[in-house]
């Protein structure tokens, strides 16, 4: 029970903090920097829209405001069988943007394939309809290809609180993480997955996304580095979006991408295989924070069982953590206490992973957020 518990705690240390400390060293000893320099290249952005009237206005103004020369960039906007007025919106803004009309909804992956056979740029930018994006964040996107090695290149998603929010969130230590891993997977070598909000590949690299396929933004990258090409992370291409304010609106989307990873396990199955040229640093990043739940279970039983006054000392650690991620998640008011905060954020992130488990054995299909 005891190497139970202690195998247990190092791999979920590891998930969290032990990888980046491995990609720290990675960086120091073998540092692997992009060429970068701004090249003629043509763009063409990509966006699958379903009933975004409410969106599409900001959005398409958004683009307008690039600081890309409008004869080297194409905007098509797929519209997945739209039920508002998303058409209408398209269509008055042809043909600077090229409109296309689905009539039946066949999800967001389908539409996004729809779209590719229309374009015509050399690199394929791919946004979604919510989020704005900054001026120069294509052509930063854009820069980044001058390096041959490089097939495909992430921006950077800022979440910000709406006006009069907290800005306190704890799911923002999360990110934090998140990033400094990305940056430095960028820094060592690949990126495992890219920002969905913002990211860029040459066209001639884009794998179809099977229907109904949750992350499009790791099946198509993963995908560039099967053919030996690099995914990195540029943090000045940036992409804007607001945390979501809505009770469980956060832990849905979560929920969401997190059932989407178990997903590439059936429709790509060779990621956890030698064909994966990143097999180590895929299970690290995707595949090991999904067991995290599993290793909480087995510290708190194992250290329950095991003898000693150690254990039972520990033991009684995780349930006072426990009780104050229950105060946090139950009572709002107490999450701006950074410790209720952390702890009640950490509990949610593992339970929407287990839900995502139950998701995935049951077949819960969303093909939109």
């Amino acid at each position: 029970m005891a190497l139970l518990f202690w195998l247990s705690l190092a791999l979920t240390t590891y998930a969290y903090f032990g990888y980046a400390v491995w990609l720290w060293f990675c960086v120091r000893l073998r540092p692997r920097p992009v060429r970068m320099q701004h090249i003629p290249l043509t763009a063409s952005i990509l966006i699958a829209a379903r009933n975004e009237q409410l969106n599409l206005p900001a959005k398409i103004e958004n683009l307008y405001q690039l600081d890309i020369p409008q004869d080297r960039l194409q905007i098509i906007i797929a519209s997945d069988g739209s039920t508002d007025h998303t058409v209408a919106i398209l269509q008055q803004h042809a043909p600077r943007i090229t409109p296309l009309i689905l009539p039946d909804s066949q999800g967001k992956a389908l539409a996004l394939n729809q779209a590719v056979t229309h374009a015509t740029g050399d690199i394929l930018v791919f946004l979604d309809a919510r989020q704005s994006v900054d001026t120069n964040a294509v052509s930063e996107l854009l820069k980044c290809f001058a390096d041959p090695d490089v097939g495909a290149v992430s921006g950077e998603l800022l979440l910000e609180a709406a006006p009069g929010a907290s800005t306190g969130n704890a799911l923002g230590i999360y990110w934090k993480i998140e990033k400094i891993v990305r940056k430095l997977e960028s820094s060592s070598g690949s990126v495992v997955g890219v920002t969905g909000a913002i990211y860029a590949i040459r066209r001639d690299l884009f794998t179809p996304i099977p229907p109904g396929t949750v992350l499009d933004d790791v099946f198509v990258p993963m995908n560039v580095v099967r053919r030996g090409k690099r995914v990195i992370f540029q943090g000045t291409a940036i992409a804007r979006d607001r945390i979501f304010e809505q009770k469980g609106k956060e832990f849905s989307r979560k929920v969401r991408t997190l059932t989407g990873n178990y997903q590439l396990l059936r429709i790509a199955p060779w990621l956890l295989s030698p064909q994966n040229p990143i097999l180590f640093r895929f299970i690290s990043h995707k595949m090991l924070r999904l067991l995290v739940p599993v290793f909480l279970c087995l510290m708190l039983v194992a250290s329950a069982a095991a003898p000693g006054v150690l254990f039972k000392f520990i033991f009684l650690l995780q349930i006072v953590f426990y009780l104050v991620a229950a105060l946090g998640l139950l009572n709002p008011a107490a999450r701006s206490i950074k410790p209720f905060a952390i702890a009640s954020t950490f509990v949610m992130l593992n339970a929407a992973a287990a839900i995502a488990f139950y998701n995935f054995v049951t077949q819960k299909k969303n093909l939109w957020v």
